[in-house]
């Protein structure tokens, strides 16, 4: 079988790492030299802990088991196995991490919950202030910036994959084969469109002006090395509000006698931080869902990080290097993990994801591949 992705973000990557790993012939179309979008603006989480239980659980403790084994054989992947820490302050945001505790899957998802001390224990760098905090074994991290180049380093070992960069697929031909802007038209036996958070232009002709899919946009930032290991992920209480595995009576109290800081509610903020292989933090983030979004990034929500990241390290955080924005796109209907559609014969698009792209990707290409008899 031959198979063209257009794409070459973590999901379009990973169809094609499971086409070729299946002997398929692989054909991967590239707008941009390489991928350049939501792939490589996040925070490389393989965030297992506050996913929706049921089918969004399921898929992310596949794509868990995929990750490490991937990352097995590509050591640049940087996967690693570091679990994540959400520290709790006071009563209103243990009862939430207790209710968290008490579902039928928490032991699926690895759940623990720590006293201060023996959180420090599994993560000496939290020195701030905190009572407790809930801990989850099956979280895990690869590098985002290079891992959709380490995973192609891999694919290009066999001589069933070709990359085409710098190429835009402006039409599909036919059945099965796709024209990119040089003219040249590919053929195959199924095209796979993995097309992230551009949603106009041919995929909108595709797929119909109403497709279910929204563009999320976020900033993070990370710093220069903070010169010790931060041995787990972070996260703080106000990711409690966002994941749907912590909804429960105790949350709805949380929210009613304990709302967002001011700043964290107008962006929809959450935190999470991760260490990259070089020392320095990911950490983040905001979510604007109103368009036409804002085309620069404001201070602060970063101030607000910052504040949050220091109480927990108790310790300034060292110099910001980076900032950016990101958009990535998201299935309206948050109950759908991805959005998989048949747009024309022996066509398909794979997008909106949302925050679970860099953690399901591996499991939403096995599903594709199992779907489309690979």
């Amino acid at each position: 079988m031959r198979v063209i992705v257009v794409g070459a973000g973590v999901v379009g990557t990973l169809h094609a790492w499971h086409a070729v790993e299946r002997g398929h012939e692989v054909v991967q179309i590239e707008r941009e030299a390489e991928a350049r979008g939501a792939s490589l603006r996040n925070f490389g989480q393989i965030w297992v802990s506050g996913r929706a239980g049921g089918e969004e659980l399921e898929t992310a403790l596949r794509a868990r088991e995929l990750w490490e084994e991937i990352g097995a054989r590509v050591p640049d992947l940087g996967f690693r196995a570091c679990g994540s820490l959400t520290p709790v302050r006071n009563p209103r945001e243990l009862a939430v991490a207790e209710a968290a505790l008490a579902r039928e899957d928490a032991a699926a998802r690895g759940y623990k919950l720590l006293a201060a001390d023996e959180a420090r224990a599994v993560n000496p760098a939290l020195r701030g202030a905190f009572e407790a905090a809930l801990f989850c074994e099956r979280d895990a991290a690869v590098e985002p910036r290079t891992a959709q180049l380490a995973l192609r380093a891999e694919l290009s070992k066999s001589p069933n994959y070709t990359f085409l960069p710098g190429r835009e697929v402006r039409d599909v031909v036919g059945e099965h084969a796709v024209r990119d802007d040089h003219g040249d038209v590919h053929t195959g036996d199924v095209v796979v469109l993995c097309t992230g958070a551009w949603l106009g232009g041919l995929v909108r002709e595709l797929a119909g002006p109403e497709l279910p899919v929204r563009r999320v946009r976020l900033q993070m930032m990370q710093t220069e090395p903070l010169g010790e290991a931060l041995t787990t992920s972070v996260a703080d209480a106000d990711s409690f509000r966002y994941y749907p595995a912590y909804r429960s009576p105790a949350l709805d109290e949380l929210d009613a006698h304990q709302p967002q800081a001011p700043i964290a509610a107008a962006h929809r903020m959450q935190l999470l931080m991760v260490q990259r292989a070089d020392g320095g933090l990911t950490i983040g983030d905001t979510h604007e869902y109103e368009h036409p979004f804002a085309f620069d990034t404001l201070e602060d929500p970063y101030d607000h990080l910052t504040e949050v990241v220091e109480s927990f390290l108790g310790r300034p955080l060292p110099k910001i290097r980076r900032r950016w924005a990101g958009v990535y796109a998201q299935c309206t209907d948050p109950s759908r993990v991805v959005h998989r559609q048949r747009v024309r014969d022996g066509v398909w698009l794979v997008t909106g994801p949302g925050g679970r792209g860099m953690t399901c990707s591996p499991a939403i290409a096995e599903t594709t591949a199992n779907e489309l008899g690979w």
